[in-house]
């Protein structure tokens, strides 16, 4: 298996020093760049592209959390998608856990687990899943459940059912199904829309589609959009 390439942008210099030296002793990952603020961070992914990017949420010039958010959007603007975020942090709260997902951050990781689950996480945020851990998960199942379609009650909120799928994809789907605006966004997407061009049919603005577009994906097990458009074709959900 190939080497993960990881880019550190993290203030504390003994916190930087120590995940660097503990990763670098497995063989799977490779540092090929650090950072100490998100103004350097964000230029290093620029140029670095690794294939994950731990991020701090704590950092003195600008967050983890809009360092995200703008590094999302370089990557919008260039068509670059390969760089996924790993979001490291001791904040668990609600308010923060939400804003890292929106924002576009891939994985959330508590500081306080051990090295080894973090080069787990790693791994499983460079294959293309969602690292969500233990003490945050209950944050991002009851935001799910919450969801609703824009301008809609719970009791008036329409949900869609997708057949013809794998059973893993199934079971997601009949937890979360997709609500009726999200359905809309991916018969968006299987024709082609950006992000811009969704917000502006619908009305609504692009950060609100970035978060329905990762909510479909989710809920789609779905890497990307176009896996996501497809799997919407096979399963005749958008024709």
């Amino acid at each position: 298996m190939s080497e993960i390439s990881i880019v550190l942008i993290e203030d504390h210099d003994l916190t930087r020093m120590g995940l660097k030296a503990a990763l670098q002793t497995d063989s799977t990952v490779r540092v090929v760049g650090e950072a100490a603020n998100a103004t350097k961070g964000l230029k290093l992914l620029e140029t670095a592209k690794p294939d994950v990017a731990v991020v701090d949420i704590g950092l003195p010039d600008m967050d983890g959390i809009e360092l995200t958010r703008k590094f999302r959007q370089w990557q919008t603007e260039t068509g670059d998608s390969t760089t996924k975020i790993l979001i490291l942090t001791m904040e668990h709260s609600e308010d923060a856990v939400l804003a890292a997902f929106a924002a576009g951050a891939d994985s959330y990781y508590m500081k306080d687990t051990s090295i080894d689950r973090l080069t787990e996480a790693i791994q499983a945020t460079y294959e293309g899943n969602s690292w969500i851990d233990p003490a945050i998960a209950n944050v991002v199942l009851l935001q799910m459940r919450k969801a609703l379609p824009e301008g809609q009650s719970a009791e008036k909120s329409k949900t869609v059912k997708i057949d013809a799928l794998a059973p893993e994809y199934e079971q997601v789907l009949e937890t979360y199904p997709l609500t009726q605006r999200e359905l809309e966004i991916l018969e968006l997407i299987v024709a082609g829309c950006s992000n811009g061009q969704i917000a502006e049919k619908l009305y609504i603005t692009v950060g609100t589609v970035k978060t329905h577009v990762r909510n479909i994906l989710n809920k789609l097990c779905a890497d990307d959009r176009t896996q996501a458009a497809v799997r919407a074709l096979r399963s005749g959900l958008v024709a």
